[in-house]
């Protein structure tokens, strides 16, 4: 895992983004759609056997939408290592620790470029 770690990390709702910044000096902006397509858990991935330590690469190709699936209603830190994020349809299952959030803002970077 890595040592890079949030900072800071502020839900703004009305604009349906979540802004971390990390240890590392990065800033980043995630989409609560995106967020929600890259979902960790065993239920989004399709079963255990398919979770691995960073996004699937997919998830950037999913098209966005604002629908109550992709609405985030709260977020909870789970420890020192991860975000839990509860979502307006329900679904509160994925954990998204440090490493798999700071991969996410680096795939991110790598799309846009």
């Amino acid at each position: 895992m890595s040592d890079i770690i949030p900072t800071d990390i502020t839900a703004k709702k009305t604009s349906a983004v979540l802004e971390i910044t990390w240890s590392d000096g990065e800033h980043c902006v995630y989409p609560f759609d995106l967020l929600r397509n890259a979902c960790p858990c065993a239920q989004c991935r399709g079963g255990h056997e398919n979770m691995k330590p960073e996004p699937d690469e997919n998830v950037f190709l999913i098209p966005l939408m604002d629908v109550r699936a992709t609405r985030m209603k709260s977020q909870e830190l789970v420890g020192n290592y991860a975000l839990n994020i509860e979502w307006e349809d329900g679904h509160k299952y994925g954990i998204y620790n440090w490493h798999y959030l700071h991969a996410l803002c680096v795939g991110m970077k790598e799309k846009k470029a």
